[in-house]
């Protein structure tokens, strides 16, 4: 993963034919917050730790939510890159929760089937899901192989960058070959939790 381009910096016109004015209400409905307070202040992109490897940042994303273009701001690599650490509502002056527009971002990517922005992102999210749901916990020997499984097409050189680093892991005792599992009772809770279009799509 490298820093990318940001694409608001470009001095191309947007492009408003396709807008959707009511997405940011859609979007205040469902994470709780309202998109139009926000000030463009940059400060949730200032402080997100993320900010140099994403294509729009925090702040790009709530402009193109208030804008209503909603096929670029669900297609970016930024609502996958998102770490969640909700540094950008912390520093928001107008406590936006930003992190909880990401996540539905996200969801409604998925929904709406639109090419992620950054599809090995979105796989290992659903090699985590699918090791929880087996086990009850995540393996982790297990998520790296099914995720250098479902990423394959990154290239020979994906499937041997973290072998070393994984093989002195191992002889350190730090991860183990066998899963840990947790009681039949609450795997089938945890089965009945993870499911929907993080496993599906």
């Amino acid at each position: 993963m490298y820093p990318e381009t940001k694409k608001l910096s470009s001095r191309e016109p947007v492009n408003m034919d396709q807008s959707d004015l009511g997405f940011a209400k859609q979007i205040g409905e469902v994470a709780g917050t309202d998109l139009n307070a926000c000030l463009t202040c940059m400060s949730c992109s200032g402080g997100c730790p993320m900010y140099t490897y994403m294509d729009y940042g925090p702040h790009g994303i709530m402009r193109l939510s208030v804008l209503g273009l909603k096929k670029e701001a669900l297609s970016s690599s930024t609502i996958w890159r998102c770490v969640g650490c909700h540094t950008c509502a912390a520093v928001c002056p107008m406590a936006i929760d930003i992190a909880g527009v990401m996540d539905y971002l996200r969801g409604e990517c998925l929904k709406e089937k639109v090419q992620p922005g950054d599809r090995p992102i979105l796989e290992f999210h659903r090699a985590f899901l699918w090791s929880v749901r087996r086990h009850g916990r995540c393996h982790k020997v297990e998520l790296m192989g099914h995720h250098k499984l479902l990423t394959f097409g990154s290239g020979p050189k994906a499937w041997f960058q973290d072998a070393i680093l994984g093989t002195r892991m191992i002889l350190k005792g730090k991860l183990h070959l066998l899963p840990s599992r947790i009681m039949s009772r609450g795997l089938s809770q945890v089965r009945k939790t993870v499911v929907g279009d993080w496993l599906n799509m």
